[in-house]
């Protein structure tokens, strides 16, 4: 006699990643996974995905510290153990955090100098960039948490300054340099201080956090501002 295979039956406890999270497949998703099967290779794009953006709500909410995975996997809709296919532990999390929700922000930054426009309308634009981007959206939340708990976690300050802040620095350097050189920035001593051009980003990112509710702050004006203050007041016709 035949035996009967019985129906399959659906998991529980997990539910779809989120829209946000789908949203990010095309980005994760490389060529080489094709071969293994389109399906197989967007599902776990899409977990992965779901985990990174239930780690970030897990790490703003709670903090880096007292975040569990079980936490992160419960917000995700995924069992604990999927979560070790992807991560080994919450600091490679963070880690993909900063380098998909910073890095590329970092790499605009640090491309070669403008050849045309003034330098101080490049760094203009990326102090606009910066401030809508990061200022103003969840990603000052990573930065703050960085700020509040990295010096209990070297690790994580660590890999921050390599991933963004030496090559953010490294950028707006170049940025500086080639202002000295075109003679619109005479102080030659601000290429030794780099983080002095970018202070104002700096302190949109805390005050959007801690007293924006008492006092809003026009961070872009502020910016502006600030480089009249190095390149010189600009000329209205």
């Amino acid at each position: 006699m035949k035996q009967r295979t019985k129906p399959s039956v659906p998991s529980k406890g997990r539910r779809p990643a989120s829209r946000a999270a789908r949203a990010k497949v095309s980005k994760v998703v490389s060529p080489t996974n094709a071969g293994n099967g389109p399906n197989r290779a967007e599902r776990a794009a899409e977990r992965r995905a779901a985990i990174v953006e239930a780690a970030m709500q897990e790490f703003v909410a709670r903090g880096f510290a007292a975040t569990r995975l079980d936490d992160i996997a419960k917000r995700a809709g995924v069992a604990k153990g999927t979560i070790y296919l992807h991560f080994k532990d919450k600091e490679s999390m963070f880690e993909e955090l900063i380098r998909t929700a910073l890095v590329p922000l970092i790499d605009r930054m640090a491309s070669p100098a403008p050849l045309n426009g003034s330098v101080r309308e490049a760094v203009e634009g990326f102090a606009q960039m910066f401030i809508r981007e990061v200022a103003s959206t969840p990603r000052g939340d990573i930065v703050r948490l960085i700020m509040a708990e990295g010096p209990r976690f070297p690790e994580i300050a660590d890999f921050y300054f390599r991933e963004v802040v030496s090559r953010g620095v490294a950028g707006m350097r170049a940025l500086i340099e080639l202002g000295i050189t075109r003679g619109e920035i005479h102080n030659k001593e601000l290429a030794r201080y780099p983080q002095i051009m970018v202070a104002p980003a700096l302190i949109a990112v805390i005050w959007q956090s801690l007293f924006s509710r008492h006092s809003p702050l026009d961070a872009i004006e502020m910016f502006r501002v600030h480089l009249d203050l190095i390149f010189g007041e600009r000329r209205t016709t």
